[in-house]
C-alpha cells in the first residue's frame, strides 16, 4: 500500500502520526437505449473536474469524517440523463480524459469507481468493462478499486474481476443512492485501514431474468422482500458486501441479464450468500407484475377521465428519457391534443410534461406570454410512432435558464397545457410544475414521461396508472426484438429450464495477469 500522505495529531506529550490513504475518483454513469435511435454526445454528460467532483457527494463534504479519512483525489465524474447509445467519440474523450487525470498523481491506494453499468457504446458491448481494464493499465493491481453501481446496471466478468470491492443500489426508486455510495466508499476506507486490502472471495452468479424496472421496484413484493434479504447476509462474519443486479433490459447486449455478487473473506459464507440470493431471485421471478395498474393510453384516459381524483398520473412509458428513450415521441401527445374532451379550453386540464420543440420554443419567446405560437415540436429524434407536431396555442409561460430544458415553454391548446423544451428534461419535482405557473394538485389529468413514480409525485399522485406507450424504452419486451442477448432468458422464454446458479467465483484483480 502506498500510504504517502501523513496526518499528525497530537494525542500524548508524544508526536504520533496516522497514515491515511491516498484515493481517487472517477466514473462515467448512462443508462443508453440500443432500441432508441437518440445518439449521446459528450454534452450530455456534464462532467464535473477536480474538487467540482466533491459536489455529487454530501457525505464527502470538507468538515465530514469520510472526507478526513483519506486523501481524496477526485478527477472527472460524469453523469448523462438517460438516452440513446453514446457516440464513440464522446465515450473515447471521457475515458481519455479520466485517465490522463488520474496519471497526474500516481500512485493510489484506492479508487471509488462510481458508475451506472448500463452504458452502451457505438462499437463496444460493454463499456464499463472496457473503461476499468484502460484504467487498471494507468493504477496497476495494487490500488483497490469500489466500484458502486445502480441495480440496473449489467456486471460483466471483466468488470467484476477488475472491481475488488461492489455494491449496488437497493431500492427501487433509488431513494438509498447516496447511501449505496457512501457504502462503498467506506467499505474501501476500511479495507484500506484495516490493512486487509483485497477481499480473499468474489462470487459471481449470472441469472437469466431481464425486466424492467417498473416489474422490479422495491416499493412491492417480490422485490420488496428480495432486498431485504441481503442486511442479514452482509451482517454474517466474512461477509463485506451483497448486491443484486436487475440489469437494465433496453439494451441488446450479450451483458444485460441479472447477476449476484457478493464479496468477503469467508469462502462458505460468500458462496452461500451468492447463491441463496441467485435461488431466491429466480424461485419469485413469475411473481414480479408492474408496479401500478397497466393499461393503452385509450383504457387509461378513459380511467382518468372518470376518476374525481386529482391529479390523476398518467405515466407515458415507453418514450420514458429517465429510462433512455428520446424522450421526443409525439405519439402519446398526437392521440391526446386528437381527443374532443379536451378540445375547449373549458374541457378537463390536463398538463403533458414534456415534448423538446426548439422551433417553437424560439417562436413562443419571441411572441411572448398571453399570445398565439406556432411552432414545431417533437419527432426531431424518434419519429418512428408518430411525425413532428405543429402545434398552435396560446403562451402561458416562459422559463429560462434550467440546466437540462435550456428554456420552457407552456402552450395551452384547448384544455390541455403542454409544456415545450429546448432541450429534453424529465420533471419529477412539484417545483418543475409551479415554477412555469402550473398546479398539478388541482390539475384532472397529469401525464409525464415516467415509468415508475418517483417519490415526489408518487407522494403527490390522487390516483395512477402507467400507459403501455411506444418508444425506445417500450415495457413490452417482445416488442423490441432482441437479437443479441444470451438465450434463455426470462420471461422472453417462460417455459426455459431451471439454470445452473451455482456460485462462480472471480479472480482477484490482477491475477490472472
Amino acid at each position: 500500500m502506498f500510504f504517502l500522505a501523513i496526518l499528525a495529531f497530537a494525542c500524548s506529550p508524544e508526536e504520533k502520526t496516522k497514515e491515511i490513504p491516498r484515493i481517487a475518483i472517477a466514473g462515467l454513469a448512462i443508462e443508453s437505449s440500443t432500441f432508441s435511435p437518440a445518439l449521446t454526445e459528450e454534452e450530455a454528460f456534464k462532467a464535473r473536474r477536480g474538487t467540482e467532483v466533491f459536489t455529487f457527494y454530501p457525505f464527502l463534504a470538507e468538515d465530514s469524517l469520510d472526507r478526513k479519512r483519506a486523501n481524496w483525489i477526485p478527477t472527472l465524474r460524469a453523469h448523462a440523463l438517460p438516452g440513446g447509445t453514446v457516440t464513440r467519440e464522446a465515450y473515447e474523450s471521457l475515458v481519455n480524459e479520466t485517465l490522463d487525470r488520474l496519471k497526474v498523481d500516481l500512485p493510489y491506494d484506492g479508487l471509488f469507481f462510481d458508475i451506472h453499468g448500463a452504458m452502451s457504446v457505438v462499437g463496444l458491448d460493454d463499456p464499463e468493462g472496457d473503461f476499468i481494464v484502460r484504467v487498471r493499465e494507468v493504477i496497476g493491481y495494487e490500488t483497490l478499486i469500489s466500484t458502486s453501481m445502480d441495480l440496473h446496471g449489467n456486471v460483466s466478468p471483466r468488470l467484476a474481476e477488475n472491481s475488488d470491492l461492489i455494491t449496488c443500489y437497493r431500492m427501487a426508486p433509488h431513494e438509498d443512492a447516496l447511501d449505496s455510495k457512501k457504502r462503498a466508499v467506506e467499505n474501501l476506507l476500511d479495507r484500506l485501514e484495516s490493512g486487509k486490502g483485497k477481499p480473499a472471495f468474489k462470487a459471481w452468479i449470472p441469472v437469466p431474468i431481464l425486466l424492467p424496472g417498473e416489474k422490479t421496484s422495491t416499493r412491492i413484493e417480490p422485490g420488496k422482500g428480495l432486498y431485504a434479504k441481503i442486511p442479514a447476509l452482509t451482517a454474517k462474519e466474512g461477509v463485506i458486501d451483497a448486491a443484486i443486479w436487475m440489469g437494465y433490459p433496453w439494451a441488446d447486449e450479450p451483458r444485460n441479464h441479472g447477476v449476484v455478487m457478493v464479496t468477503g473473506d469467508d469462502e462458505a459464507e460468500v458462496k452461500a450468500a451468492a447463491e441463496y440470493l441467485a435461488k431466491s431471485y429466480w424461485e419469485v421471478r413469475n411473481e414480479f407484475e408492474f408496479v401500478a395498474p397497466v393499461a393503452t393510453l385509450d383504457e387509461s384516459l378513459a380511467m382518468a377521465l372518470k376518476s374525481d381524483k386529482k391529479p390523476f398520473m398518467i405515466s407515458d412509458m415507453g418514450d420514458n428519457p429517465t429510462a433512455g428513450g428520446a424522450g421526443d415521441v409525439t405519439w402519446t401527445l398526437n392521440e391526446i391534443l386528437k381527443r374532443p374532451e379536451f378540445k375547449s379550453a373549458t374541457g378537463p386540464s390536463v398538463i403533458y410534461a414534456s415534448i423538446p420543440g426548439p422551433d417553437l420554443v424560439e417562436k413562443a419567446m419571441a411572441a411572448g406570454v398571453g399570445n398565439q405560437v406556432t411552432g414545431m415540436a417533437g419527432a426531431m429524434v424518434d419519429n418512428r410512432f408518430a411525425p413532428p407536431l405543429n402545434l398552435t396555442g396560446t403562451v402561458e409561460a416562459i422559463l429560462e435558464g434550467d440546466i437540462d430544458a435550456g428554456v420552457e415553454v407552456v402552450v395551452k391548446i384547448g384544455s390541455v397545457h403542454v409544456i415545450v423544451t429546448q432541450k429534453r428534461k424529465p420533471y419529477h419535482n412539484e417545483s418543475d410544475f409551479t415554477n412555469l405557473g402550473l398546479d398539478p394538485r388541482n390539475t384532472n389529468i397529469v401525464l409525464v414521461k415516467i415509468g415508475y413514480l418517483v417519490p415526489e409525485l408518487y407522494d403527490m399522485r390522487g390516483d395512477w396508472i402507467m400507459a403501455l406507450t411506444p418508444g425506445g424504452v417500450d415495457q413490452d419486451l417482445e416488442r423490441l426484438g432482441y437479437k443479441r442477448i444470451n438465450r434463455p432468458m426470462f420471461p422472453l422464454d417462460k417455459d426455459m429450464a431451471d439454470p445452473d446458479l451455482a456460485a462462480q467465483f472471480i479472480p482477484a484483480s490482477g491475477q490472472t495477469k
